[in-house]
């Protein structure tokens, strides 16, 4: 579900109420993790965490005139969705969260190739979510997107 929302404020607002407060807190701890150079800005419908253009003028190669995107938050209509591209792209970092997710749920993990799904919100391990977002710089996700599509 994308929304059409403009502002992460927004976004978070149109959401089912029962949902704004762990969203926002998911939001908050992102955003204090995330290494400096990444923006927040609505993107895809979600609130994204992107390299802007002034950082990597290239752009995403899907579509140039967008911001290179690392990792979304969405409220989709049966979950919270947190979507990380350094997952999808890097091996290491993938066998390092579904190890460290084992250790901070209790919950089975609910992942696809980038998304992880939680189905309620008290499910979210917050400080795991905040460390995974500071696991990557700017330079370093640009390093990993340009070695994957240049393949």
């Amino acid at each position: 579900m994308q929304s059409k929302a403009t502002t992460p404020e927004e976004y978070i607002t149109a959401m089912p109420e029962e949902r704004q407060a762990a969203f926002k807190k998911l939001r908050a701890t992102i955003k204090k993790k995330l290494p400096k150079g990444f923006k927040e800005e609505m993107s895809y419908g979600m609130i994204g965490y992107v390299i802007p253009h002034s950082k990597y003028p290239a752009g995403y190669h899907c579509n140039p005139k967008l911001p290179l995107p690392f990792m979304n938050i969405a409220s989709q209509k049966n979950f919270i969705a947190v979507y990380h591209m350094g997952v999808y792209a890097d091996p290491k970092l993938l066998k390092w969260f579904t190890d460290a997710h084992t250790k901070a749920s209790a919950k089975k993990l609910d992942m696809g190739k980038s998304c992880i799904r939680y189905k309620k919100p008290e499910d979210i391990p917050f400080e795991l979510i905040g460390e995974l977002a500071s696991k990557i710089t700017p330079d370093e996700w640009i390093a990993i997107y340009e070695k994957n599509i240049k393949r």
